[in-house]
């Protein structure tokens, strides 16, 4: 992905903050989407398979009323489907730049194998309304033989259209949400990520973990929308004694208890994953509020099972969606902590390239050494530790990376948990790089 990575241009640490802001936002959108679509897709086929079986008409009522909540229109499927994925393409190729780990092929493909489900499931939503009209049709009913039979025809092609579209736009759906997490979990394991073929990449445990764990979520959210719309939204009798509905109300919770309990379970494993350097404060608390409000969600699911109210369908799908939105954030604030040092160089870049077209620090040479006794000697020893680590320590990581150096130079974050943050020292891109230049050379001479 060549072509995306000299796309974009260096960006300042405002402008990249904001990037990590955006792709909260639009995860925030396009992943219960994709989830309810999946979850969605998945269950109006078994109902489908259940109606075939048992003939019974409930089992395909039910199973075209799931897709028409989930898919809710075309527009929408571009809009929350397509759309959010193609931004969130462009803010990665800008947040890792010039990075040698990069997750747009995995995010590319998913796109692309996206767009094939959404075709056919979108297809399949259209069918079972098809097969719904040709039902009320009797043809025994038609007294022109050629249409009872051309009837009959049209409506034996559209249940194969129906089956077939509906079983492949799963098999791309599942395969494009797969990717997805692939290239999600990729910077959020940025300093770790040592899997270099796709194969192995896509079968990394903590990237099934995940899959796992966000297939999980769209059968609860699934469960949950399902009763939200059939006895809020759609204004059905609360208290109805239609077996319809009854069948509807247990197997939707069902469905959310199922796949619910074994959440929790998957987001400790996830956090057991994560390096200690990358996790924070800020991470375990909207890790603790998505488990709040998921128990929560458990306990509006129980009352369900005690008393029926409609308000709690609508607290139900509410708590639900903003569980998993509070795992997003937790999971985008564990990849701003990985690439923090990636960050720092596209700073860096950004700066040194505002710097070149203001013509500052060209032309003047700068002296490492001396800049490096006045401004760093206070805090740093190459072969003791002092207020930070010993160079000697350090170094060796930056060996072959000067760059990289700079970028922490010019803007340091905190790396080790023994020490103090480093403080910015305020040197300009030219004063950094002389010092930068200075201190491997220096650790060059140091190690023959």
């Amino acid at each position: 992905m060549d072509f995306l990575n000299n796309s974009v241009l260096p960006q300042s640490a405002e402008h990249i903050q904001l990037l990590h802001y955006l792709l909260i936002l639009i995860q925030f959108l396009f992943i219960p989407f994709i989830s309810l679509l999946f979850g969605g897709s998945i269950l109006s086929l078994l109902m489908k398979r259940r109606a075939k079986k048992f003939g019974e008409e409930k089992y395909f009522n039910f199973a075209k009323d799931i897709m028409e909540f989930v898919t809710i229109s075309k527009s929408v499927g571009v809009i929350i489907g397509i759309v959010p994925l193609i931004t969130m393409i462009l803010i990665y190729a800008q947040l890792l730049q010039n990075s040698q780990i990069s997750n747009l092929n995995f995010l590319v493909l998913s796109l692309a194998s996206i767009v094939i489900s959404l075709i056919l499931i979108y297809s399949f939503r259209y069918s079972l309304s098809f097969k719904r009209i040709f039902k009320a049709i009797s043809p025994t009913e038609i007294n022109d033989k050629d249409i009872s039979s051309e009837i009959k025809k049209i409506s034996e092609e559209s249940d194969h259209i129906s089956n077939t579209a509906g079983k492949y736009g799963v098999i791309f759906l599942f395969l494009g949400i797969w990717l997805f997490i692939t290239g999600i979990t990729i910077p959020i394991y940025y300093n770790q990520w040592d899997i270099s073929s796709f194969i192995e990449s896509i079968f990394a445990l903590k990237v099934l973990t995940r899959l796992v764990l966000y297939i999980l979520f769209s059968f609860t959210l699934t469960g949950g929308l399902i009763l939200f719309r059939y006895f809020n939204l759609e204004k059905n009798s609360a208290t109805s004694e239609n077996d319809y509905y009854k069948f509807v109300k247990s197997y939707s919770k069902n469905v959310s208890i199922r796949s619910g309990i074994f959440i929790p379970l998957f987001m400790l494993f996830n956090l057991l994953s994560i390096p200690a350097v990358d996790l924070s404060g800020t991470v375990f608390t909207y890790l603790v509020f998505s488990l709040l409000l998921l128990f929560l969600g458990y306990h509006f699911l129980y009352m369900l099972n005690k008393s029926y109210s409609a308000i709690f369908t609508s607290l139900l799908f509410l708590v639900l969606v903003f569980s998993l939105g509070f795992f997003i954030v937790s999971e985008q604030t564990i990849m701003k902590n990985s690439t923090k040092v990636q960050s720092a160089i596209l700073s860096a870049d950004f700066e040194k390239y505002l710097a070149g077209l203001k013509g500052e620090g060209t032309g003047t040479e700068v002296n490492g050494a001396e800049i490096y006794k006045v401004r760093c000697e206070s805090c740093h020893r190459f072969d003791q530790k002092l207020i930070g680590p010993a160079h000697k320590d350090v170094l060796p990581k930056y060996v072959g990376k000067e760059a990289q150096l700079v970028a922490f130079i010019r803007n340091p974050v905190k790396v080790n948990p023994e020490f103090p943050p480093m403080p910015n020292p305020g040197l300009k891109p030219n004063e950094a790089e002389a010092v930068a230049k200075y201190l491997l050379e220096r650790f060059a001479e140091e190690q023959k």
